[in-house]
């Protein structure tokens, strides 16, 4: 029914081009019982004709449709006898060794003219099958291999159609990476369905380096098996980074043994690489951060140990986090918000409230953290407090009354502590006395170029 004429025909019948329907035989518009019965309504609500040249009956009446559904089911026992056939001959070939054609696989070339069912060994891409092998079990990770084999400018097979097109040649993936190393046509078998025999063609990889690379594959598979049963991803399906892309729960093992999850684009997962860096798109996320994040969250406005289910989408913009919420949620008023926090009337899935919190990330050490506080503190920060004083006591006074260090400070850190003794008066008295500005941590105070201008501070840190 996909065929490309097929599909013209059906869509000039729905437009009212056609009136008469001409074939040589019956099979030649379908040999399947079910989808003539689809067209044939379609023939029937549009008004048009079919005819068959070879064969003449009337299908206004019972007996013609009797006769055209026994032509039909005839041409269809003959479709599937013939594609029986086909697979038993191919099957008893493959097991005879035989090659019956496909895509080649790398270190392969097509059979030669001496012998026409047998792959015949391409030395420079069978040395590169080799290296894969050997790399694999170097680094023990697939996703390693990828990048080693990108670096180093490893593709994928690439030949030439017989009208002259390029295919092949392309970045390998992971999952062709999987399929190469599962091949068993490179120790000399012929795969046939779930069984395999022995080949015409050479092999180009030892059973003891094939054996050893399927037994690190089943260890990792089996091990990714142990782990989904008992980590938990509640965001499954639900979490999006800014360009929209589905984060897919992913996880990694300690050396204690300890598994720590993440959330990790599809992309990312795949190797790929885009404009992230421009635009501080979160790409990977550390999986119990964001999920006890949303659960504060959630908690705080709508319900005390509310559920994750409730939350319909998540997509993680580069300064905030868009919370669509099902149907099912009351209202959110405004009274349970805080800061800059904003609700929306409705998601772009349909329905629903969005919940828009300004949620700045960080990295911190290689790894993403929401460094942003789910509410504004009633009193002033303890950590900045702590800082001011261990500013000061860094300082000490000459004659004339000016601070002056007594001795240069020990690291980066410390020499960004002592600014703060110089910040105006007023400024310090109000980080001593009540709570800082929306967003205004310690981190984000010592990085922050202080200029010495009293005035010029005020507009930095207050915006005034």
């Amino acid at each position: 029914m996909e065929r490309p004429a097929l599909t013209r025909l059906l869509a000039d019948i729905e437009r009212g081009f056609v009136d008469v329907i001409v074939v040589y035989k019956i099979d030649r518009l379908s040999r399947s019982l079910a989808d003539f019965s689809r067209m044939v309504e379609i023939f029937d609500r549009r008004g048009v004709s079919f005819v068959s040249i070879t064969r003449a009956f009337n299908t206004t009446n019972s007996m013609g449709r009797l006769t055209l559904n026994m032509l039909l089911s005839f041409a269809q026992f003959e479709r599937e006898v013939t594609g029986e056939r086909i697979r038993d001959k191919m099957a008893a070939s493959k097991r005879k060794g035989m090659w019956m054609g496909g895509n080649l696989p790398l270190g392969y070339d097509a059979p030669g003219p001496d012998d026409p069912r047998a792959l015949q060994v391409n030395p420079h891409e069978a040395e590169t099958v080799r290296h894969i092998s050997r790399t694999y079990l170097e680094l023990r990770s697939v996703h390693r291999l990828m990048h080693h084999l990108a670096v180093n400018g490893i593709t994928s097979k690439a030949w030439t159609t017989r009208k002259g097109n390029q295919r092949g040649g392309k970045r390998l993936g992971r999952g062709a990476l999987f399929y190469l190393l599962r091949n068993k046509t490179y120790i000399g078998l012929t795969p046939q369905g779930d069984d395999a025999y022995e080949g015409q063609h050479t092999a180009i990889i030892r059973d003891d380096v094939f054996a050893e690379v399927q037994s690190l594959l089943d260890s990792q598979a089996m091990r990714q098996r142990t782990t989904r049963t008992t980590a938990r991803a509640p965001l499954t399906g639900k979490l999006f980074d800014a360009s929209g892309q589905p984060m897919t729960p992913t996880h990694a093992r300690g050396k204690s043994g300890k598994i720590y999850r993440y959330y990790v684009s599809a992309s990312l997962l795949r190797g790929q690489k885009n404009d992230s860096q421009k635009i501080n798109m979160v790409r990977r996320i550390s999986a119990r951060a964001i999920e006890d994040h949303l659960q504060a969250v959630l908690s705080r406005i709508i319900n005390e140990g509310v559920s994750l289910e409730i939350i319909g989408k998540v997509t993680l913009e580069p300064r905030a986090i868009r919370i669509e919420l099902s149907d099912e949620v009351l209202p959110i008023g405004r009274e349970q918000l805080a800061g800059d926090e904003l609700i929306l009337g409705g998601s772009d899935s349909g329905g629903g409230q969005v919940l828009l919190l300004p949620t700045p990330f960080s990295c911190q050490d290689g790894q993403i953290r929401i460094t942003a506080q789910t509410h504004q503190p009633e009193g002033p920060d303890p950590a900045i407090v702590k800082a001011l004083r261990q500013a000061h006591g860094m300082l000490s006074w000459d004659r004339d009354g000016q601070p002056a260090a007594s001795e240069a400070p020990a690291s980066p850190h410390h020499r960004k502590l002592v600014k703060l003794a110089l910040l105006a008066p007023d400024i310090q008295h109000a980080l001593l006395t009540r709570a800082p500005p929306q967003g205004l941590t310690l981190s984000k105070l010592l990085s922050m170029d202080l200029p010495l201008c009293w005035a010029a501070q005020r507009r930095t840190i207050f915006g005034r």
